[in-house]
């Protein structure tokens, strides 16, 4: 099934006089961006909103700039970020991307930074050099750390840290902070060298509740039509025969789902009781988008969009803990300083 789902009304721009700045990189269909503001409920929990304002985000695939522009405004530009000029672009307190993570995935290539794709990283070394925001916030996949035994994530921190910032590198299992699916992520969190202290880590909200699949989209099961946005659209496609089943597991009734991958080869995991590989606002739901986040595109480009977005929720959480430092130092306080175990530190 292959039907455009309706497109919803943009999401109203925040405007506060005390919001922390963000300028976001690499934001794709914006799911990082609409953590970090909140204001939002997936499945009857109400996410607050947030004091961040978006002054820019940089994208620079046109679909994906749609799907932002649709569902979070218009603050988002398309951007080639392995060549800009930094002064273009604003100032803020915080700087935040997912740089591209083809290269450094299990699933991808593997060529770490012998790509031009993955020294792209390098854009937020060029905006912190120019501008030298408060905090960085890096997102990637977990072999990140494991590529070449460690040597590639180093390799970007020591960069990244060459602009006088340090870095900490958050190992976040998605479950056990409440998103129904089995997905890892590196968040590399900087701070600038002049500024005490450093975010606290968020606490796991899950560890012994984990969210099943079953509890994420159980109540979609009987619906096939666009009454709920994208529930239309799944693939077709029978059981793959090459790619050593990955994309062709059954998921299973009670547990976290398998991760939403980025794929565009019809590879979607297969519903836990129904005939059918998952729908593109199952693989949505699962990454935590609430149903008012609408995917305007055909079934490949959404899935596409949603495996290459960082949980909503997610974010969220990390987004908390960005704001409780900022609220400290804005109180003249002096944050809580995570002991120190070295150059980089994982927390």
């Amino acid at each position: 099934m292959n039907k455009k789902p309706r497109p919803a009304p943009p999401s109203p721009k925040r405007q506060t006089s005390d919001a922390i700045s963000v300028v976001s990189m690499f934001a794709g269909c914006g799911g990082m961006d609409y953590g970090l503001l909140g204001g939002f409920t997936y499945k009857r929990e109400r996410l607050e909103s947030l004091p961040f304002q978006i002054l820019a985000a940089y994208e620079h695939d046109d679909k994906a700039i749609e799907t932002y522009r649709q569902n979070i405004g218009k603050a988002i530009e398309k951007r080639d970020l392995s060549d800009f000029v930094p002064e273009e672009m604003p100032a803020a307190d915080l700087l935040m991307g997912g740089f591209p993570c083809q290269d450094f995935s299990s699933c991808g290539p593997l060529r770490g930074l012998k790509s031009e794709r993955g020294r792209l990283y390098q854009a937020l070394l060029k905006y912190m050099v120019v501008h030298r925001p408060k905090l960085v916030i890096g997102e990637n996949v977990l072999h990140l750390e494991r590529l070449h035994g460690g040597a590639v994530l180093k390799a970007i921190l020591t960069d990244l840290e060459s602009a006088d910032y340090t870095f900490r590198v958050w190992k976040m299992f998605a479950p056990h902070y409440g998103v129904p699916q089995n997905r890892t992520r590196l968040i590399l969190v900087g701070r600038r060298n002049d500024l005490p202290g450093f975010p606290a880590k968020p606490e796991p909200t899950h560890v012994s509740k984990q969210r099943s699949i079953d509890w994420a989209i159980s109540d979609l099961e009987s619906v096939v039509d666009e009454t709920v946005p994208n529930q239309s659209q799944f693939f077709v496609a029978s059981k793959a025969k090459r790619g050593n089943g990955q994309g062709d597991e059954v998921s299973r009734a009670g547990q976290p789902s398998y991760c939403v991958r980025a794929n565009a080869k019809s590879r979607v995991q297969f519903h836990y009781s129904l005939p059918r590989r998952l729908t593109v606002r199952e693989c949505a739901r699962l990454q935590t988008f609430p149903d008012t986040f609408v995917f305007p595109h055909s079934t490949t480009t959404n899935v596409m969009q949603i495996g290459n977005a960082v949980p909503p929720l997610l974010a969220h959480r990390v987004a908390t803990a960005i704001r409780e430092y900022l609220a400290v130092l804005a109180a003249g306080k002096t944050p809580k300083a995570e002991p120190a175990e070295g150059l980089f530190t994982y927390a």
